[in-house]
């Protein structure tokens, strides 16, 4: 696990190349605390950046790593898992390695395979490597962008890295807000591929970039190498029984949580009172001889508190467990603009920063590593959205289904879910209906974008974020396909790389030089996952269904019979020392000046807001307003840390928050 950066311009380097390339990888300092490793050709005009935390093969691993004669150059973000096996088939065919990194197989991978060589690759990575030969960068992202991967496309050249702050670090990447990007950091929903800053993209999950220079211009292609491709209906065999279904989940969840278990470092595992996360640490626990260091965050409201349910689990597997208790002076001040810095986007809720003071006790543990339970209510169904479309396209005549689950979610309305229903004719054109999932967020838009500056009212007058959302969608992938297919495949490409892998996952994660590992979106569970039918997805009213049947004997009672449950941080308003707290850093960042300054909102109708925000008494409306709230706050803080920053300190020598 690692950071990656570099650039590749169209005419020789000069002296002060050297010196950008150290800046843009002493900027992942975090990502890559062990040491860093750079190549520099000033004839080709390329730069690779290499920031190295050691996880698997301690001694050998740094990078780059070359090929034969150095005609190809590689730096890699992330892990190959069953790398032993493939490194000793690939040495039997006469190939020789010059380290004991799983990184160094997608070299003779590469020289064998061509482009397809990614589709023997298995794990979350970022890569770039660089044929001389060809003259040909290529960056490749994972199926599911677990690790982040960010470029800019300039008059003089290709700049990328893992984290968007790397590219800053260069003088020639411009520092300012996409409008757009601004109009989608309110409403949560990212477009694949964009980022809330002009002319920076992330490369898209499944998607690998091809870069040729062309004379003193360069030729781009993007090229996608994988995808979720759920069946058709009229494709799917639901004649097999479940216990089918069941055994082979088991045995592809039991092989991805044991490759996730190798290291040459010790392997914990983030434990919540979910499923998810419990299922993992039961699986982990049956493979390893000396018990699991579990960690597990607890918050001080009982409605968003699971950490009862974590420790009954934790005492069935004998793990080790790290409770770590977090209030208002943990999820907010400092913290909180820590995990925006490391985030680079708004978030809607303080969980991100929940995350990120874990991950820092598990650093402070000595750990490196963790397996997590992400993927899992996206491949099976989990998300009270996704059986809210289930129930109402398969039970529209049985609304008492309905009734129950709006019941058991009242207190997530005005966030992850609706409370009254919502359409958008560009989803209806895409999808057939407007997943749930997007409607509260559509609500969330509709109060966002009058708060804005009239001038940059003026400049989104024609632009549609929802369109632009439901556009990008891949319509050969939701054509003919299941309500329930279609609504966890626009959530995956949209929600899950930008949310939930993002300020859930890896950004907050690595700010602590820690490695998480979701076993669930191993593409191999994945691929299984599709195949299951919707209703044993969601089998009547039980969500996950045959993940909790595979998990059985694995998982306590209470957790195999318990409704899902959002994982959430409580909001602000849920107490007064939470208020008190965020009103800190709205005074520290959302002064009169500094609003009027940043030029993002309207100073008098963003008063208006805060003043209806603090005499609200409505829940639904405080959620939602409190999502609104984190959006705008967090712009400013991104506005303060990035726009107005200078981009030529290098941040890990004294820059702080």
């Amino acid at each position: 696990m690692c950071g990656i950066t570099g650039f590749w311009k169209n005419k020789p380097l000069q002296w002060e190349d050297s010196m950008h390339l150290t800046y843009m990888t002493e900027r992942l300092h975090h990502r890559g605390p062990d040491g860093y490793g750079y190549h520099i050709d000033n004839d080709t005009g390329l730069g690779m950046g290499h920031a190295r935390l050691s996880i698997i093969d301690l001694e050998t691993g740094e990078q780059p790593i070359f090929g034969p004669q150095q005609q190809q150059i590689l730096t890699v973000n992330g892990e190959f898992y069953d790398y032993k096996r493939i490194r000793t088939n690939l040495r039997l065919e006469g190939f020789r390695f010059t380290t004991k990194s799983d990184s160094e197989i997608a070299l003779p991978l590469y020289e064998k395979h061509g482009l397809d060589f990614v589709e023997h690759l298995r794990g979350e990575f970022a890569v770039a490597l660089f044929d001389q030969k060809r003259q040909q960068l290529i960056l490749i992202r994972d199926r599911f962008g677990i690790k982040p991967l960010f470029y800019h496309i300039g008059r003089e050249g290709v700049f990328y890295g893992s984290e968007i702050k790397a590219l800053f670090a260069h003088p020639e990447v411009p520092r300012r807000f996409s409008k757009e990007g601004v109009l989608h950091q309110l409403m949560h929903t990212m477009v694949p591929g964009t980022t809330a800053f002009d002319d920076i993209h992330a490369l898209e999950p499944g998607h690998m970039l091809l870069i040729k220079k062309q004379g003193s211009r360069f030729e781009v292609r993007k090229h996608r190498y994988w995808d979720m491709d759920f069946p058709k209906d009229k494709d799917r065999d639901d004649s097999l029984p479940a216990a089918h279904h069941i055994d082979r989940l088991q045995d592809k969840l039991l092989e991805a949580v044991a490759l996730r278990l190798e290291a040459d470092v010790p392997v914990g595992c983030y434990l919540s009172g979910g499923i998810d996360s419990c299922s993992m640490l039961g699986l982990a626990a049956s493979m390893q001889q000396a018990p699991v260091k579990a960690f597990t965050i607890s918050f001080d409201h009982d409605a968003y508190d699971e950490s009862a349910i974590a420790r009954e689990m934790a005492d069935a597997t004998g793990a080790d467990q790290e409770e770590i208790r977090l209030s208002a002076n943990e999820l907010y001040g400092n913290n909180y603009v820590k995990t925006m810095y490391h985030a680079e986007r708004t978030f809607y809720n303080t969980l991100g920063v929940a995350k990120w003071c874990m991950s820092k006790r598990v650093n402070e543990c000595g750990y490196r590593v963790v397996v997590t339970g992400e993927g899992s209510d996206e491949l099976f169904g989990g998300y009270p959205a996704f059986k809210r479309d289930y129930l109402l396209h398969t039970y529209a005549s049985e609304p008492e289904r309905l009734k129950a689950l709006e019941a058991s979610n009242s207190i997530f309305k005005g966030a992850i879910l609706s409370e009254t229903a919502v359409s958008h004719p560009a989803l209806e054109a895409a999808c057939g209906f407007t997943p749930s999932w997007i409607q509260s967020w559509i609500q969330t838009l509709a109060l966002a974008r009058p708060l804005l500056h009239d001038d940059l009212l003026a400049e989104l007058r024609d632009y549609d974020p929802v369109a632009a959302i439901a556009d990008s969608f891949d319509r050969t992938q939701l054509e003919g396909r299941h309500v329930l297919d279609k609504a966890q495949y626009t959530w995956i490409k949209t929600m899950l790389e930008c949310q939930i892998l993002n300020w859930g996952g890896d950004r907050v994660d690595m700010a602590n030089s820690m490695e998480s590992r979701p076993a669930f979106l191993d593409h191999l569970v994945a691929e299984t996952a599709r195949d299951i039918p919707p209703a044993m997805r969601i089998s009547g009213n039980t969500e996950k269904w045959i993940l909790r049947e595979a998990m059985r004997h694995i998982l306590p009672e209470v957790l195999y019979k318990r409704e899902k449950f959002a994982f959430m941080a409580p909001p602000a308003h849920t107490s007064s020392q939470k208020k008190q707290a965020v009103q800190l850093l709205i005074n520290r960042f959302m002064s009169t000046k500094k609003v009027s300054d940043a030029g993002i909102f309207d100073v008098q109708r963003l008063k208006e807001f805060l003043l209806r925000y603090e005499q609200e008494t409505d829940p639904v409306a405080l959620v939602r307003q409190d999502a609104l709230l984190n959006h705008i706050l967090g712009l400013h803080i991104l506005q303060e840390q990035f726009i107005e920053a200078k981009a030529e300190v290098p941040e890990s020598i004294g820059w702080r928050l």
